[in-house]
């Protein structure tokens, strides 16, 4: 059990419980990408085994969402688990030629100012748990993009929305900033994660995870990294690879640039290492599997 399990997400389960109970299954190291709200639902990717160690290669791709936004009321949380601490009546006539100007302003780069309720520590203390003990402490905005936005109304309170989206944008917050945008407050009813990267949530497999279903639908560790170029290596290459002998990257083509990735493939067509380009275009070890 080494490599990529896409798992569906059930709503009101929390992604660390998912790793619990597919772990206590497979009975193997078990680690998770891109954490999702226990109200939301969807794509959730899962490092199997050595898959744990190409996990730095994956954390930041793109994503994709579907959700509705609820309008008219603002909550402590930013989503439909909260406290209602606001409210707003609601935009006259909502049409979908507003929708899409609205939509179109989101997009591009963009600063946005985390919310209390995310996992982002002060001084190693989540900032959840201060925003539960009624403490609001100042958070630094951080740069996103928004690759793509549909919003489409649903009644006069509700919008449907689409998105695709850079690592760390919230969709809460974003939320609250489309009912600004509309003159009102809002909330995030739902949501459901569409896309990881490359990985689609018609691949993924629903809880309970078995050993047979997992096996089936893993994705190996070379084939999760599609996207970073490969070099082959011959047995002898590959045994020094394994034992971490930097010596043996010179035998591999000088990289391009510094910060460029390799993947090394031995002879059985299995991942061996990732190898990054330092400053002075010599190869590093990144990671290297059993």
């Amino acid at each position: 059990m080494d490599g990529i399990l896409l798992v569906d997400k059930p709503e009101g389960m929390t992604s660390a419980a998912v790793v619990r109970e597919v772990k206590r299954t497979l009975r193997c190291k078990v680690g998770h990408l891109g954490t999702l709200d226990p109200f939301a639902s969807g794509l959730l990717p899962l490092c199997l085994g050595e898959g744990t160690k190409i996990a730095q290669f994956l954390n930041a791709a793109d994503k994709a969402y579907e959700g509705v936004v609820r309008l008219g009321t603002r909550t402590d949380s930013g989503d439909r688990t909260g406290r209602p601490v606001e409210q707003s009546p609601l935009p006259p006539g909502l049409s979908q030629a507003r929708c899409d100007l609205v939509a179109a302003s989101f997009l591009g780069a963009r600063l946005q100012v985390p919310p209390m309720y995310s996992a982002i520590k002060r001084e190693g203390v989540p900032l959840y748990r201060l925003a539960r003990q009624g403490v609001d402490v100042e958070r630094e905005p951080r740069a996103v993009r928004v690759d793509a936005l549909e919003l489409a109304p649903v009644d006069d309170s509700r919008l449907r929305l689409r998105l695709e989206c850079s690592k760390g944008t919230y969709v809460r917050v974003l939320a609250e900033e489309i009912g600004a945008a509309l003159g009102t407050r809002a909330h995030l009813e739902s949501l459901r994660r569409t896309r990881f990267g490359r990985f689609r949530l018609a691949a993924a497999i629903a809880l309970p995870v078995s050993c047979e279903a997992a096996a089936t639908a893993l994705i190996p560790p070379r084939q999760a990294l599609d996207d970073v170029p490969e070099a082959s290596v011959d047995a002898a290459l590959a045994s020094r690879i394994q034992r971490g002998q930097m010596a043996a990257l010179r035998d591999l083509a000088r990289p391009g640039q510094a910060g460029s990735a390799l993947k090394v493939i031995g002879p059985d067509g299995a991942l061996l290492a990732v190898v990054t380009a330092d400053g002075a275009r010599n190869w590093q070890f990144a990671r290297v599997l059993s």
